[in-house]
């Protein structure tokens, strides 16, 4: 299966311990298919996506992706803007 589009979102993993908290930065990517949207622990069916949408916070594309599903809305954290993400999926895949 082709991928039509992907698109880098970060996951901050913290460890604390009894003198420190440590910042990890996970880098992972939604993968957007004809009839799948992937993430790095779930697997969206096409049909299951009503929406997608996009909050800048801060400069530079920074900001959240929402991906709005029957299951409920799920966000990703991104470090730039997923709007060619979003315009490949509502041309390819919502028409």
């Amino acid at each position: 299966m082709e991928v039509l589009a992907e698109q880098e979102y970060i996951k901050i993993e913290r460890k604390v311990n009894s003198l420190e908290q440590i910042d990890i930065e996970h880098t992972r990517f939604l993968s957007l298919y004809t009839d799948k949207i992937t993430s790095y622990h779930r697997e969206f069916p096409i049909q299951e996506v009503l929406d997608m949408s996009y909050r800048q916070i801060g400069g530079e594309g920074a900001g959240l992706l929402y991906l709005h599903t029957t299951r409920g809305v799920y966000s990703y954290t991104v470090k730039s803007s997923p709007m060619p993400f979003i315009e490949v999926f509502k041309q390819y895949v919502k028409k």
